[in-house]
């Protein structure tokens, strides 16, 4: 399909000089970025979890209750 994206001059000088340093075109860096796009928007990012949750003096062997986990971790 054919469209028509307005580019401003100044990025598009650079976008032309980054595709003749890597020996490619401009089209082809524009879809590279249109690649880029669609597969983060496919693939929802985890939020990373920092481990130990609730800190424990002998790990493995906490003994708690949801009250007491509504206590430290401090819910609204």
């Amino acid at each position: 399909m054919r469209t028509t994206v307005d580019i401003p001059d100044t990025k598009y000088r650079l976008l032309k000089g980054k595709a003749a340093s890597e020996g490619t075109s401009v089209k082809a860096l524009v879809m590279k970025g249109v690649e880029v796009i669609l597969s983060e928007r496919s693939m929802p990012k985890r939020k990373q979890l920092k481990l130990p949750i609730l800190r424990s003096t002998s790990p493995g062997s906490i003994d708690i209750d949801n009250e007491r986990i509504y206590d430290l971790i401090g819910f609204p």
